[in-house]
Formats: structure tokens, C-alpha cells, sequence
């Protein structure tokens, strides 16, 4: 038994099979292309190797598409196929065993697998690292930061990946609120880590909070190193700096850059879809024609209808289909929900609870029905977090619980909730929060007809 990178045991005995595992861990950390590639070359060098199958599984379900769902059932066969054959350490079986749980349904089973291996290997970034992604697609912020901290004195100045560590634990203190303390921490992981798109990320989620428009394009100008070299998180990346152009009033510049970078690529991975349809809401909010950018992302969605991994994902495809005019395959999402709301596990949980709710108010702001919009949107509200995400991305939901609610004469519950983002982002109105208090003063001083 060998050690890793990460200082944590391996049954790799091969220097070619361990040099390409230790350079998936680094590229897995940094967000980059090549992170399949070295998993397939640890393989190939190693077809025994119980974690790596393990691996190729876990991070297949967090692709969260369907199709892929048969690819992490073969990984587990053979994971447990090479643990049958092979001696293996604790934390490869823990691997196994996460993946064991998220395949039967439960991905929170998959953190607690995780979770247990740092108990005894607080060094083991690369688990951290996967129990964050996973709590990150569950929407449990609280939960990503208690799991970062605690193995944190494990990363001290020595461990060659403690500036990845340093990211993840500058993102969870930005969902925690804690804005000043999260780019400390971020800008200490790129100095250590250069290359890690997500620290950088981080920030720049500071920066939107915080309403510094400037100070965040500056960012994302100046450490380009830090994710131009990523795999599509540099789409997200691109629309962090969109976002930042719009708090500056610059809707044309954001419009741009959808064109120019935010689809590059014209891919129906979730996240790139989630990126394109809540840049293209947050613009029709603002009053832009859009023109026919709609109509790609609804064909994209309309395929993914059945997949039903994570609602997060369901959420912004059904915005792509509401926005391409796609009613029928609208309905057909809606039907799938009720369907997947009477089953049981983790997501079925989600689509139970906000997810139906949060689905009919969607299609009724689609339709002009802006009373029973926010009345869905707003039952949604208390629960919304655990469909994964970030604050800046659900924040395109609020705006359109905001902008429903403005619509349907909802003057007070409206300024509740306007008030609500406002504490979220420390007390520093954006532009879209400036607009609808100023509309909010306006319709109030309408007299009633």
C-alpha cells in the first residue's frame, strides 16, 4: 500500500499508475479537461484498482445526466469486482461505498461515506474535495463549510494542496455569509494555487454579493490563469463577469458575452444551460429582446425531460422550454415531476418539495399568470436552497418571484422578500434591488382604480 498526493493510502504498486492518479486529484481540484484522461490512464495502468473505478463512478452521477447513470452502474461492478480481488484500504472502501449509497438513491449516504473516510484521513483532499461537490449540488452551504473546516489543520502550509482547500473553504464562507473572511481565504488559495478556477470563483461570487462590479471584473481580468485553462467552469466563469456587467448597467456587454463565451459551445451539459437560460431571464427582466437565443436551449431541454437527477438541472431546463415557447414539453416536465414527487430518495425529496411548487410558478410567470406565479415561487422560497447551487444562481429565481409579485399587486410580501436578498447580500443593493424598490414606491402611489 502506497501513498497519494493527498497522503492517503492507494493500492497502486505501479509509478506510471500512481504519477497519472496523483495528476487526476490535481486536475479534479483545478476544474480541468484532462481529469478523465488521467482517471483513464490510472486504469489502464492499474484495471485492479477499486478506488479508481470508484472514482470514475462518482464523478459520473455528478455530471446529473441520465444517461450516464449506467456508466457509474458498470464503474460500481467493477469497483467491487477489483476490491474482490485486491486488498484495499478503509478509504477505498469508503469510495465504494459512497457510490454504493448515491446509485440506491441517496447522495447524502455518499457524503456520510466520505465523511467517514476523513475522520481518519483529514489530509485526503481529493475526498474532500467530492464530499463538497456533492453537498454543493444538494444546496448544504452550512454543511460544506463545517466538512472543509474541520480537516483544514490537516492542510497545513506544507500539504502541496492546501490552496485548493483554501477555495472550497472561501466558497462555503460566501454561502455562509461571512463575505470578508471568504476572500481572505480565496485570494491565499490562489497564491498557493494559481490555477484553481474555483477559488477564483469564489471571490467573485464576494464581489456580486457585495455589489462590487468593478473589483469583480478586475478579478476575473487579471487571474486568468487561475481558469482559462479549466474544462466548461470557465462558461461559468464568463457569466460571473456577465452578471458583474449587468450590476453596471452594461446589458449589451452581457449579451455578448453570452454570445462570445457563455456558448461557445453549444453543449447541453446542465451547467452550461443553467448559465445561458438564467443570463437570458435576468436580461428579459431588464426589458432585452433576446431575439431567438431561446429557441437553441429549448431544443436541448426538450431531451432532457426524463432525466430527473438533479432538480437544480430540471429547474433551468424548464426555463429553457418555457422560453423557446415549448408548452407541451413543459407539461411533459410537470407530468414527470408528480411522477418522480410520490417516489422516495434524496431527490425525490427535492421534487416534492420545492420542486413542484417552484416548477408551476415558472410556467405560470411563462404564461402571464403572475398571481399564481408568485404564489408558487414564494411557497418555494423556504426550501429552494436544497436544490443545489449557489445564492447568485437561485438568485434568478427571486428576481422572478420579485418581478411576480410586482406584476400581481403584492406590494408588501414583495418588499418582504426584496428586503430578504438585501440582508443576503450584507446590506448592498444592486441594481436589480434599487430598480424594483424604486418601481415598488412608484406603484404604491398609484391610486387604486
Amino acid at each position: 500500500m502506497t501513498n497519494d498526493i493527498c497522503n492517503a493510502p492507494v493500492a497502486l504498486t505501479r509509478p506510471a499508475a500512481l504519477q497519472s492518479w496523483n495528476a487526476m486529484i490535481r486536475a479534479f481540484l483545478a476544474h480541468k479537461p484532462e481529469t478523465p484522461q488521467h482517471l483513464g490512464d490510472t486504469l489502464a495502468a492499474a484495471p485492479d484498482f477499486a478506488m479508481g473505478h470508484a472514482a470514475r463512478g462518482l464523478f459520473s452521477l455528478m455530471m446529473g445526466r441520465a444517461e450516464l447513470w449506467q456508466v457509474a452502474e458498470d464503474a460500481r461492478t467493477a469497483a467491487h469486482e477489483a476490491a474482490r480481488n485486491t486488498q484495499i484500504s478503509p478509504r477505498e472502501k469508503g469510495w465504494l461505498d459512497a457510490l454504493d449509497h448515491w446509485l440506491a438513491d441517496s447522495p447524502t449516504g455518499a457524503i456520510a461515506a466520505l465523511e467517514g473516510i476523513l475522520d481518519h484521513w483529514p489530509q485526503d483532499t481529493l475526498s474532500a474535495k467530492a464530499s463538497h461537490g456533492i453537498r454543493f449540488i444538494l444546496g448544504d452551504a452550512s454543511g460544506m463549510r463545517r466538512s472543509v473546516e474541520r480537516v483544514l489543520p490537516a492542510h497545513a502550509a506544507d500539504h502541496p494542496l492546501r490552496g485548493y482547500l483554501l477555495g472550497c473553504h472561501a466558497f462555503t464562507l460566501e454561502e455562509t455569509g461571512e463575505y470578508a473572511a471568504a476572500e481572505r481565504a480565496g485570494r491565499e488559495g490562489l497564491a498557493l494555487a494559481p490555477d484553481d478556477a474555483w477559488g477564483l470563483h469564489a471571490i467573485a461570487h464576494v464581489h456580486d454579493m457585495r455589489n462590487e462590479a468593478d473589483a469583480g471584473i478586475a478579478l476575473i481580468e487579471d487571474f486568468r490563469s487561475a481558469w482559462e485553462g479549466s474544462n466548461n467552469f470557465r462558461y461559468h466563469v464568463w457569466w460571473h463577469k456577465a452578471l458583474l456587467h449587468l450590476h453596471r448597467g452594461e446589458l449589451d456587454v452581457a449579451l455578448a458575452l453570452y454570445d462570445s463565451q457563455i456558448r461557445a459551445d453549444k453543449t447541453d451539459d446542465y451547467r452550461d444551460i443553467a448559465n445561458a437560460t438564467s443570463l437570458l431571464m435576468r436580461l428579459e427582466l431588464d426589458g432585452v429582446d433576446v431575439g431567438h437565443r431561446w429557441d437553441e436551449l429549448g431544443a436541448l431541454a426538450q431531451n432532457r425531460i426524463d432525466d430527473g437527477c438533479i432538480v437544480f438541472a430540471d429547474l433551468h431546463y424548464q426555463l429553457a422550454l418555457a422560453g423557446a415557447g415549448k408548452g407541451r414539453a413543459a407539461q411533459e416536465m410537470a407530468d414527470r415531476f408528480a411522477r418522480d414527487a410520490r417516489q422516495s430518495g434524496d431527490m425525490a425529496a427535492r421534487v416534492a418539495d420545492p420542486g413542484l411548487c417552484a416548477l408551476a410558478g415558472l410556467t405560470a410567470f411563462a404564461e402571464g399568470r403572475y398571481g399564481h406565479a408568485f404564489e408558487n415561487l414564494s411557497a418555494a422560497r423556504p426550501k429552494m436552497q436544497s436544490i443545489g447551487g449557489s445564492h447568485a444562481q437561485r438568485d434568478v429565481f427571486e428576481r422572478m418571484t420579485i418581478d411576480a409579485g410586482l406584476r400581481a399587486g403584492h406590494f408588501h410580501a414583495t418588499e418582504q422578500i426584496l428586503l430578504d436578498r438585501l440582508a443576503l447580500r450584507d446590506g448592498h443593493a444592486d441594481r436589480f434591488a434599487e430598480s424594483r424598490f424604486d418601481q415598488l414606491s412608484r406603484m404604491r402611489r398609484i391610486p387604486a382604480q
